[in-house]
């Protein structure tokens, strides 16, 4: 069944909060209380929190089990594109059933349990929340994300302040006198001076023709073997270098120079060319076939969907494009 989507009441637009608590008390009546206020609204509220978060939740939600659903967070969280691909399709398939839902999240941006959340990934993923206020929004829903305060840095802080357009507090919820349209948003933090490319490399090719790539696959297939990663995350990381190769050839009309290192077990990879030419802020983050035309938009969401994460940067007389593709993510 297809359904007009109701847009939300009173002119207001879609509703992404941000809990930023800095206590337990402040975490479990906060949510408690806007759990209250939603049951009502929605047809379901879907937990995608930290087993801990749950836990806490528990004593005082009790009561709420004909609305309230859980889920792990391992079945949202993997891959960046891919986690803010996944709560996309839920809530498209809830709207298409005449449901609104309600999604309170909490972010997991380590790659693997005690590890610090590297600062790319965290970038990255700053940049989704950005996005989702536009790709989210046609479905009726609400989306809140839990940012403690007390595990996060100011300036994650701050970038979690300029993505969501309100703040959730004990009080309810509140315009974010920080936030920034995605446009501005990514414009002014979708890019930044990527760290020097190591000068010794695994592998370094200059592509000139689309008939160097098969040269390139065979390279990183075998690159990415020799660093233990299984076949399908093998093929993952080999497409999508390839597609945004194939970008700078078909688009950028240059040769491309494609390196590929690793930091630990994670492999990376760069592709520079030579134009120049500042990529599109938004490319790769709207579904191919909507109605935004963006050159190259197609193989940038392909790699977003297949990388971990995916970083630009352009400077005078180059473009890059550097992907990441970390063990134990790719792996999940």
């Amino acid at each position: 069944m297809i359904v007009n989507h109701r847009e939300p009441q009173g002119g207001e637009t879609f509703p992404h909060s941000a809990l930023l608590p800095g206590t337990d008390e402040e975490l479990v009546s906060t949510l408690t209380a806007e759990l209250r206020r939603s049951g009502d609204t929605y047809d379901e509220v879907l937990l995608v929190v930290s087993d801990r978060t749950r836990d806490l939740l528990s004593d005082a939600v009790h009561d709420l089990t004909g609305v309230l659903r859980r889920a792990g967070r391992a079945g949202f969280y993997q891959r960046l594109g891919f986690a803010y691909e996944r709560f996309r399709q839920y809530l498209a398939e809830q709207a298409s059933r005449g449901r609104r839902v309600y999604v309170i999240a909490e972010p997991d941006l380590r790659e693997r349990p005690g590890d610090e959340p590297p600062p790319g990934r965290v970038r990255a993923y700053l940049a989704y929340e950005s996005v989702c206020n536009d790709t989210y929004a046609p479905y009726g829903s609400a989306v809140t994300c839990v940012w403690d305060s007390r595990q996060h840095s100011a300036g994650v802080l701050d970038g979690v302040r300029a993505t969501h357009r309100y703040l959730l507090t004990p009080q309810g919820r509140h315009r974010s006198p920080d936030f920034q349209p995605a446009d501005d948003y990514l414009s002014d933090h979708g890019r930044a001076a990527l760290h020097a490319v190591p000068a010794a490399v695994d592998h370094e090719q200059t592509l000139t023709e689309f008939t160097g790539l098969r040269e390139l696959r065979a390279a990183l297939s075998g690159w990415a073997v020799r660093h233990g990663f299984a076949a399908d995350p093998a093929d993952d990381l080999v497409v999508a270098v390839t597609e945004v190769a194939t970008n700078g050839l078909r688009h950028a009309a240059t040769p491309v120079r494609v390196r590929a290192w690793h930091h630990g077990r994670t492999l990376i990879t760069q592709c520079d060319d030579n134009a120049g030419q500042p990529v599109p802020v938004t490319a790769g983050y709207h579904r191919p076939g909507g109605n935004r035309a963006v050159p190259g938009g197609r193989g940038l969401w392909l790699a977003r969907q297949l990388a971990d994460a995916v970083l630009l940067d352009t400077v005078p007389g180059r473009t890059s494009v550097r992907l990441h593709f970390p063990y134990h993510v790719m792996h999940r």
